[in-house]
């Protein structure tokens, strides 16, 4: 049977003759280890607070939606992106010292998200992104890889983001932390977007024999335009109708695109169908986003269907992918991947389903949901630690 492709074109990068520990030869081997291993541990950490049983005053929810979206989320992508970018332009990013000095400096604004340091914690949350933005930002300009130069602008808007939900806290700004929170995951949204249309269809195509997956220029055009309309959307306040019109359309187009992408053949696949099966979330997060514009749902329903579904789901594929693909490990998904992608895809499904189904389990339903996805980035923090922290068996770099 004939070996299918499942992995990014490949521009070999000069490594630069990166020496010592393995685990700094690429970005995405140490941010993805420490992201998985604070998902598996700060979530838990959270939910029993949640019910009480841990009287820990920095907790709270602005804690749990930060520390999922400044730290976990922003280390993957900037994980992704210090691998990806090294592909598209063959130019190096931050290895060794400077990875590692990279990973410090979201280790600790980690830490400092418990002390009383607030000020310092904001500059060193605000920092990481910008520091990513150079990272990524010089291979980009010097290969004048003009295309990508959107994610240093993102980078730096999410930065931004950050200021925003610090002074808003502190009543520096007369704004809500929640919209500095809804800029900074409206700003991911888009990136997943973006790197969805480019390397979904192409997976497809490669993984899975006669998917024929397909692209509509005008279609990705419409996609891309409706979620950033929705971004700005929310920043301006438009009233109910309107956004929910400007929901309700990025909902059909996202839901259009998915289906261009043929999941229904993907099924025997699982590198290939989770990938589907978590893009699926957005649409439904667009959705439920316009229904809760008028209180029809409670609109944390809507945010859990995008950072669970969406975001949980994408990244665990996406960092299956890559550890694979970049370790010389077989593009083929084990039984602990399946049971990842599972409980990650059940965690979603629990948070966001089930207060609406049984809302007089609604505590029972944040903590099931919890246990789920902390056991799948504990899967995957235990079963990709050894691929992660070794060389490459064929001596490449990466």
């Amino acid at each position: 049977m004939p070996t299918i492709s499942i992995g990014f074109p490949r521009r070999e990068a000069n490594d630069g003759g990166i020496r010592g520990a393995a685990v700094l030869r690429l970005g995405f081997r140490p941010l993805y280890l420490l992201a998985s291993l604070f998902a598996a541990l700060a979530i838990p950490l959270w939910a029993i607070h949640y019910v009480g049983w841990l009287n820990a005053s920095p907790l709270g929810p602005l804690w749990h939606a930060h520390e999922m979206l400044f730290g976990f989320t922003l280390a993957i992508v900037a994980g992704f992106l210090f691998t990806a970018v090294r592909n598209w332009t063959g130019r190096p990013t931050p290895t060794g010292a400077m990875l590692a000095s990279i990973c410090v400096l979201w280790i600790l604004g980690r830490l400092f998200a418990f002390t009383s340091f607030a000020w310092t914690s904001t500059i060193l949350n605000a920092a990481f992104p910008l520091t990513v933005a150079i990272g990524i930002g010089v291979p980009l300009i010097r290969a004048g890889n003009r295309r990508n130069y959107l994610f240093i602008v993102l980078l730096l808007v999410i930065s931004a983001s950050e200021l925003v939900v610090s002074m808003a806290q502190r009543a520096v700004i007369a704004l809500p932390p929640r919209l500095g929170f809804q800029i900074a995951l409206d700003i991911i949204l888009l990136i997943m977007t973006v790197m969805a249309g480019r390397v979904i269809p192409m997976f497809t195509n490669n993984g899975v024999l006669g998917a024929n997956a397909r692209r509509s220029p005008p279609l990705e055009k419409l996609v891309l335009a409706i979620t950033i309309a929705v971004l700005f959307a929310g920043i301006a306040g438009l009233s109910a109708t309107l956004f929910a019109a400007l929901a309700t359309i990025a909902a059909v187009s996202h839901g259009a695109r998915l289906l261009m992408w043929k999941p229904w053949r993907t099924f025997r696949v699982p590198l290939v169908w989770v990938l589907h099966a978590a893009y699926a979330w957005i649409p439904i997060h667009f959705a439920m986003r316009a229904l809760a514009s008028f209180g029809l749902v409670p609109a944390p329903q809507s945010t859990h269907a995008l950072t669970i579904g969406a975001i949980g789901g994408l990244t665990l594929a996406m960092m299956t992918h890559t550890a694979r693909g970049h370790t010389g490990t077989p593009l083929v998904a084990d039984r602990f991947d399946v049971a990842s992608y599972v409980l990650v895809l059940a965690a979603a499904f629990v948070r966001v389903c089930g207060p609406l189904l049984v809302p007089s389990f609604y505590v029972l339903t944040v903590m099931a949901a919890a246990l789920l996805w902390s056991l799948a980035y504990a899967i995957y923090a235990v079963r990709y630690w050894p691929l992660l922290t070794r060389p490459r068996p064929d001596g490449k770099g990466g």
